[in-house]
């Protein structure tokens, strides 16, 4: 009996370290194809939009607000997340403050959505990418701003890179390529403000187009009441209308499983997933044109996104060391 307890208790570490290591690299790769499935998602979106033909881009941010808090109070109670949703908000001093954050988040997110969709509309798929590969940079500039962080080298080099991208657009073009600069700018400082309410991205996202609902159904009314509306106008467009909020949600589903089981930096890697899709897409499916300037603009925003990658991959290897 003397010799069994001493085997078992030889044993019993490699018998529980293997199913643990194991059970962790399952969850990674799960948490990498939910991660891969809700970029390529976000990614796509270009292909779902432009099915609105001849229905303006208000209108469809109207109907995907809508569409989309009606399939979040779904989902929210499905995962019975409403004592957690009522908890964040409990106090009248916390209370105010989220509620002004998240309006602000709102707000941001509102116009993000519309700009995205008249970017679709008007065939600047690439405009709307270019927007993206910016977001990564505008975060860190913001955080610079407005949190006083200091930035690396490299940090300073990609933001650098990506303020001569812009430069070169407005020497080479005339213009400078606004709806990459706002796209980038909103979601960048959605981000900032979304930290303050600490929600998780379903929960947040149902809170901010609720506080949109009531605009969206006032705009909405309006529409219907001066004959403008589209929806009804045919089956296919009002299934899309509808279906709008089930394509919303559904990469967040996805993304909110694949935050859970993956590192940041793997996170931030798999984002830029979404723009190459609408680079791809703008070019192959769509046909836009690129010329010299905007190439080079792309290269060079490029590069930079490689300083910042390279910087944070450093960060968290010295962090896990």
């Amino acid at each position: 009996m003397a010799d069994s307890s001493t085997d078992n208790s030889r044993t019993s570490p490699a018998n529980t370290t293997t199913p643990v290591s194991s059970a962790t690299a399952i969850e990674a790769r799960r948490g990498v194809v939910l991660g891969v499935a809700a970029y390529a998602m976000w990614g796509c979106f270009p292909l779902f939009f432009s099915l609105f033909d001849g229905v303006p881009a208000f209108e469809v941010l109207i109907q995907r607000i809508l569409w989309s808090c009606a399939f979040l109070i779904a989902v929210v109670s499905l995962m019975g997340r409403w004592t957690a949703l009522r908890r964040e908000f409990q106090g009248p001093r916390e209370q105010a403050r989220r509620w002004v954050w998240s309006l602000g988040c709102a707000l941001l997110i509102a116009l993000n959505w519309g700009l995205y969709i008249y970017a679709v509309e008007t065939h600047r798929v690439l405009q709307a990418s270019l927007g993206y590969f910016m977001t990564p940079l505008v975060n860190v500039a913001l955080g610079m701003l407005v949190l006083r962080e200091r930035l690396s080298r490299w940090q300073t080099l990609a933001i650098g890179l990506a303020l001569a991208a812009v430069l070169l657009q407005l020497v080479m073009l005339g213009r400078l390529p606004w709806i990459s600069l706002v796209l980038a700018m909103t979601f960048g400082t959605y981000g900032l403000l979304r930290k303050r309410v600490a929600l998780d991205a379903l929960s947040g996202l149902l809170v901010e187009t609720s506080l949109l609902l009531p605009l969206s159904l006032v705009a909405l009314a309006w529409l219907a009441w001066h004959g403008q509306s589209h929806f009804g106008d045919t089956g296919e467009t009002t299934v899309l209308m509808i279906i709008s909020g089930v394509v919303t949600t559904l990469p967040l589903l996805a993304f909110a499983g694949a935050a859970r089981r993956l590192t940041l930096s793997t996170v931030g890697f798999l984002m830029y997933l979404n723009p190459t899709l609408q680079f791809l897409l703008a070019l192959w499916v769509f046909g836009e044109p690129i010329s010299a300037s905007q190439l080079i603009t792309f290269v060079t925003i490029w590069i930079g996104l490689g300083f910042y990658s390279v910087d944070t991959w450093r960060r968290h290897r010295k962090l896990g060391a």
